[in-house]
């Protein structure tokens, strides 16, 4: 086993990072249980709270050990903008980010002999499974309503925030480079403000389009899968209660009740019909993957708010003034949407913000370089 260095100074610096961690991991746990309505999933959240603070108080213990006396430190940004997001939105909105956080993070205890020892190694992996589990809707154990709960939203619910912040960003290195290329040929404010405009509305269109195709072919996939199963149904009846039996079977039910629960469930021939969509096709027969429209305004709104940022300098001023504005506006813009991907990277802010505006700034020049070219060609 490889040991961390074996110096005061060092330990001390990893003991407070890890009761940093597990203090702001205790946090969100808190607001998640305050912000789901589901008061059985309300109750996982807060036993999985009162782990990360009993971790808390293991490396808090070490500290006193070293005569060191430590407070509560405020929370951190991610902390604090994850725990906004799931009381605005929901814990579902942000699940599947904490979940690839806990997955991220499941074997950082390995190497660190006083975690070993205290069993935080195997919380960590316990609890990176059952945010996995809640996240993909498979709840080995939870109760009734709770079970229906998973299966339905936090199956759907997917990675909106990523999605998110990718589509803002798809918006705004697109324009921002289409805006560079043309400004590397021409300076003309009006031509550049057309083409920037034509590009905002070209590709959050086409954004929304191909949004709308996805979604509208995906429902009317799973209505097809639907009718086939209540088809089915009808015409085999007794295979059907056999596929239930068989799905509470492999929920752990003994196969007696299995099978006495399935015939039960068959006197209701809609209730049946919901319980195989939903066990047997993973589907949500309320929601068939959400609407279509919806998903084009979202898609459509996302790329044009990114898109936005490269015009913003024509608003006031002109030719290469204009450009230089656009280019620091989105500049901000790209460092402001690499921090946001740190939410669900766990990568430094700093780092993640200033991967994205060197990317986004180094596409842009690439296209300036293009149109700078092809502007000298062109003149002659």
């Amino acid at each position: 086993m490889t040991e961390p260095a074996n110096t005061e100074p060092a330990n001390e610096a990893r003991y407070r990072a890890n009761f940093r961690d597990e203090v702001d991991g205790a946090r969100l746990y808190h607001a998640l249980a305050e912000a789901e309505p589901n008061p059985d999933l309300a109750k996982v959240y807060a036993r999985l709270a009162a782990i990360e603070e009993a971790h808390a108080e293991v490396w808090r213990k070490q500290l006193e050990a070293l005569g060191k006396t430590i407070r509560n430190p405020p929370p951190g940004w991610r902390t604090r903008a994850l725990s906004y997001l799931a009381r605005r939105f929901g814990p579902a909105f942000v699940l599947p980010v904490i979940g690839g956080l806990e997955r991220a993070d499941s074997s950082k205890y390995d190497t660190q002999s006083e975690a070993v020892a205290g069993g935080l190694p195997q919380d960590e992996r316990s609890h990176a499974r059952i945010l996995q589990v809640i996240a993909q809707g498979v709840p080995n154990g939870l109760p009734g309503a709770a079970l229906a709960r998973l299966e339905g939203r936090h199956r759907s619910g997917g990675n909106a925030l990523r999605a998110a912040v990718l589509g803002a960003n798809d918006g705004l290195v697109s324009n921002l480079s289409l805006v560079a290329g043309v400004a590397g040929a021409t300076i003309d404010s009006r031509t550049l403000l057309v083409t920037g405009i034509a590009g905002l509305v070209a590709g959050a269109c086409s954004m929304a389009m191909g949004e709308w195709l996805s979604v509208n072919s995906a429902r009317e996939l799973y209505q097809g899968q639907i009718q086939t199963e209540a088809m089915e149904l009808e015409q085999a009846p007794d295979e059907e209660v056999e596929e239930i039996a068989l799905i509470y079977q492999a929920k752990g039910l003994p196969e007696a009740e299995a099978q006495a629960l399935a015939a039960k469930m068959m006197d209701n021939k809609q209730t049946a019909l919901d319980t195989l969509v939903r066990e047997e096709l993973g589907i949500d027969p309320e929601e068939l993957g959400g609407s279509a429209w919806t998903a084009a305004g979202t898609s459509f709104a996302l790329f044009a708010i990114g898109a936005v940022f490269p015009l913003l300098g024509f608003i006031a001023l002109d030719g290469e003034q204009a450009v230089l504005a656009g280019i620091v506006a989105s500049a901000f813009a790209l460092f402001a949407i690499g921090a946001g991907t740190s939410l669900f990277t766990g990568r430094g802010l700093l780092f993640s913000g200033a991967r994205q505006m060197a990317i986004g700034l180094g596409s842009a020049a690439i296209t300036y370089g293009i149109g700078r070219l092809i502007g000298v060609s062109l003149g002659g």
